[in-house]
């Protein structure tokens, strides 16, 4: 089982992330972390703090000479703001030493949309801060890292994956549907909108520019494609089991996201059957998905039926809501006077949606591999491609007719 744990606070030392359940034999080296880490902190709308932090990941346990060995994994990745604010978070007050920029009272003013106010009251914290800094999205970095782990062990069976953004502020695709594998994985590196269209990229910035002038922020939504998936990953048979689900709770459990579709989505509230459901057809030469001889003239489930993958392109989205943080501020009350007051400002983002697509990949990765593993096992790499080829071939002997 691909089982995780991340530990640390947007401004403590550093994340760490542990990994269980990875076989043995997977090629992986810090470097392999680089890309998908700076993707993530690439985005138009982005703030300051994307500026100081450039993160890295360091292999801490359970890789030895480039391949995982089967035990726990443990990856560290350093928090270049530390120094900032090390005298926030590691005394109780602030010296006299302590720099002006480093003296930092207690957070006693919970933002509306966060978990401040709900976090503080459970835990009982009087400086909020001991809720905001865990509840941060900073948290996803680690995600990440664990998402490339993730990938890496999807990628030895074939299996790609790619997202797009289809929304910011009110600035949409018309069809995110109409949107290939290939439009989203053409994607580069550097693109601060993560959008195939060029006019709607354009549309969206001005969207993100009108907000950070009237000091609001503004949410948006993002796809993910997942090509190469065997059918059968997930279950039909037990509810807690059902592939759609675990994907919509990875997706959910990211900051900010209050919706999940998979395929069509919600769209599908409001077509008839003929219009929702994907056809099953003969096919001759080439398939659109992994089952070999069988194709789909559409792909409206998004790959998944019953709570079991089809073998068509995997499609799950996501919708973010703005950020909780404001520069100009919604009221709240003062906790520690009961009396009203702004909300506190933190430095953020105006708007995180082509980042999220990133953590996005890496916790749609996390389930799958999860699924993979579950299905396939093995306690090596061999073990486990073998068993996946295996059952390819099974599945691809029953659907070949025999000859006449």
């Amino acid at each position: 089982m691909f089982r995780f744990l991340t530990a640390g606070e947007s401004h403590g030392r550093s994340l760490v992330a542990i990994v269980e359940g990875v076989p043995a034999g997977l090629p992986l080296d810090a470097t392999d972390f680089d890309a998908d880490l700076r993707r993530r902190q690439r985005g138009y709308g982005r703030g300051r703090r994307m500026a100081i932090e450039h993160d890295t990941a360091e292999i801490l346990s359970g890789v030895r000479h480039g391949r995982t060995i089967g035990g726990p994994i443990a990856v560290l990745i350093a928090n270049r703001d530390w120094v900032n604010w090390q005298y926030t978070m590691s005394v109780a007050e602030n010296p006299p030493e302590a720099t002006p920029g480093a003296r930092r009272a207690a957070v006693t003013r919970p933002r509306p949309g966060h978990a401040d106010l709900s976090g503080g009251l459970k835990y009982d914290r009087q400086d909020l801060r001991d809720v905001l800094e865990r509840a941060s999205a900073r948290e996803t970095a680690a995600r990440t890292a664990v998402g490339v782990i993730a990938r890496r062990l999807l990628a030895e069976s074939g299996v790609e994956i790619a997202s797009h953004v289809f929304e910011i502020g009110g600035a949409r695709l018309d069809d995110p549907l109409s949107v290939s594998f290939m439009d989203a994985q053409g994607i580069g590196e550097l693109d601060d909108v993560r959008c195939v269209n060029a006019a709607v990229a354009d549309a969206m910035k001005q969207t993100v520019d009108r907000a950070r002038e009237a000091g609001d922020t503004v949410g948006g939504a993002f796809e993910v494609i997942v090509r190469g998936l065997p059918p059968g990953l997930g279950s039909y048979v037990h509810w807690d089991r059902k592939l759609d689900g675990l994907l919509s709770q990875g997706l959910m459990s990211i900051h900010a996201i209050k919706a999940v579709g998979i395929g069509m989505g919600p769209l599908v509230g409001g077509a008839p059957g003929s219009q929702v459901h994907d056809e099953i057809v003969r096919s001759e030469k080439t398939s659109t998905g992994t089952v070999p001889g069988i194709s789909r003239p559409t792909n409206r489930a998004g790959g998944l039926e019953g709570g079991v993958t089809n073998g068509e392109d995997l499609r799950i989205s996501a919708w973010m809501k703005p950020i909780s943080t404001l520069m100009k501020p919604l009221r709240s009350v003062d906790l520690a006077t009961m009396t009203e007051a702004a909300a506190t400002i933190e430095r953020s983002d105006v708007c995180a949606v082509p980042a999220a697509s990133i953590v996005g990949e890496a916790m749609v990765a996390i389930v799958l591999a999860t699924a993979a593993l579950e299905k396939f096992g093995g306690d090596t790499l061999e073990d486990f491609t073998g068993a996946w080829r295996a059952y390819s071939e099974r599945i691809r002997a029953r659907l070949t007719p025999e000859p006449a």
